[in-house]
């Protein structure tokens, strides 16, 4: 069992710092969500969150993420270190949703226009719980604070993303060594290419690492099943 699943399964002390190895973070949060907030009424702003973010659990979820947190309008899931691609193909199965079904839709709903940042990092965190313990029949007031790189860098990646970009760290980048991560299918023309270009984030001044990569592409309606089932089976 890897090191986020056993932790939620265990009974382990809440003042203590956990160290969990090469946590995998993929953050996703929704662009112009402040002019959908000030230009729609209430109840139709919320069932635009509610999809948005709903829909963002329900892939972290199927793709089986030991841990899932919504935060607003973004949602960060973590994967262990040994799922790689379920991370992967989590981020660009939200990806083609937000852009062929949710950017879609509410523009034609609601002529606002928004869209979705998507950033992956994979480093050590730390882990513990804060707040009030169950007492007294009082509900347990106590959260998961995550300290470390790949939360905070998931989403500074994110935030750098226009819609339909996801962006990744070049330390979870190097991970994605299978071709079908690399390469496109070919469609619609039958030129295979590299998915990924590169952009420096070093003058930024706010990762810890130099370079980062960014796909642009969405599954494709032909071979979309085919890697997106490929893809799952390499993950150990």
């Amino acid at each position: 069992m890897q090191a986020i699943t056993r932790l939620f399964c265990s009974n382990w002390a809440p003042t203590l710092w956990l160290k969990i190895p090469d946590v995998i973070c993929v953050f996703v949060d929704m662009i112009g969500s402040t002019q959908l907030s000030a230009t729609k009424q209430d109840k139709g702003t919320a069932g635009a969150y509610q999809l948005f973010t709903n829909t963002a659990v329900r892939i972290f979820h199927e793709m089986d993420a030991p841990y899932i947190d919504v935060r607003g309008d973004g949602v960060f899931a973590l994967f262990n270190s040994n799922q790689i691609y379920r991370a992967f193909v989590s981020a660009v199965s939200f990806k083609t949703f937000a852009h062929l079904e949710f950017v879609a839709r509410l523009e034609e709903l609601t002529n606002v226009k928004i869209g979705c940042h998507i950033g992956i990092d994979q480093k050590t965190v730390l882990v513990r719980k804060v707040g009030l313990k169950r007492k007294n029949g009082r509900t347990d007031r106590q959260n998961e604070v995550w300290a470390g790189k790949p939360v905070n860098m998931a989403a500074k990646l994110a935030s750098l993303s226009k819609h339909n970009q996801l962006f990744v760290s070049d330390r979870y980048y190097e991970k994605l060594k299978d071709d079908k991560a690399r390469f496109s299918c070919g469609c619609p023309n039958g030129s295979v290419e590299s998915l990924w270009k590169e952009y420096n984030v070093q003058e930024l001044n706010l990762f810890d690492f130099d370079k980062a990569y960014y796909i642009e592409s969405n599954w494709c309606t032909t071979h979309g099943k085919e890697y997106f089932e490929a893809l799952l089976e390499l993950d150990e």
